[in-house]
């Protein structure tokens, strides 16, 4: 039987490729600006998402402890004053209903009756994302903008997916395992400097069609799936809609 965690201790990891934008944005958080700042562990220039995470998880001495999330975050995320302990008390109010919550994010996708709904609150880009399904919610798919892992699952970021569909990846690995998921109502900013339009460099295509063609054989049996970027009906959806739509020359 799960524990129910009387509290709730966060630790980060991030990784980044260009120090100025961490310096600009995730370490401007309050909670990475005073004295007893929350621990982070950065990740330079690593060859994937799960290398960085991976390797903090499997480090973390606390790791089998019901009350211990690792919280994976963007470099070009901001967390305004106060957010790490509001993360905290949304994080309890959500186990409380959902015992087994194995990971929590803070935008995603829900399955409501014959539908999938975007959920959560952000700002993204300079664009206010506020949903209207109410929170906590349950979700099937994440956003990788940030997203808090309950160490005591065990659960970890496949390497095959680089940069790309691990967030929706971890949340099928969980509910497999028996484990919730869910986004709660906790504010931030993500300062993306990849456009939110459709049309992407072809270096950046590739890699998503790449980690698309892994992600799709991996969970063809759960299609569909609908995550904040695609609808994946079958096998090969992804690389087809980007081949019509969103690849541009630079």
């Amino acid at each position: 039987m799960t524990k129910t965690c009387s509290d709730v201790t966060l630790e980060y990891v991030t990784c980044t490729s260009n120090p100025r934008v961490l310096h600009q944005r995730l370490l401007q958080s309050d909670c990475f600006q005073s004295e007893s700042r929350a621990p982070l562990t950065v990740h330079i220039n690593a060859t994937s998402a799960a290398r960085g995470f991976n390797a903090t998880a499997n480090g973390t001495e606390s790791s089998q402890t019901s009350g211990t999330w690792l919280v994976w975050v963007h470099d070009d995320v901001y967390l305004p004053p106060g957010w790490e302990e509001h993360f905290k008390e949304k994080i309890k109010e959500a186990i409380q209903r959902w015992p087994k919550l194995g990971v929590v994010g803070v935008y995603g996708v829900a399955s409501m009756e014959s539908r999938a709904a975007n959920v959560g609150h952000v700002l993204d880009r300079g664009n206010l994302l506020k949903e209207s399904i109410p929170l906590p919610c349950l979700v099937d798919s994440l956003d990788e903008l940030l997203l808090g892992v309950r160490l005591a699952t065990g659960l970890r970021f496949d390497p095959e997916m680089e940069f790309d569909f691990y967030g929706t990846d971890l949340v099928l690995q969980a509910q497999t395992m028996g484990w919730d998921c869910a986004v709660v109502d906790a504010y931030c900013e993500h300062w993306s400097g990849t456009s939110s339009g459709e049309s992407q460099p072809l270096k950046l295509a590739q890699r998503i069609k790449k980690s698309a063609t892994i992600f799709e054989a991996k969970w063809a049996s759960r299609m569909p799936i609908t995550t904040s970027c695609f609808h994946i009906a079958k096998p090969g959806d992804v690389a087809a809609w980007i081949d019509k739509n969103a690849v541009n020359s630079t």
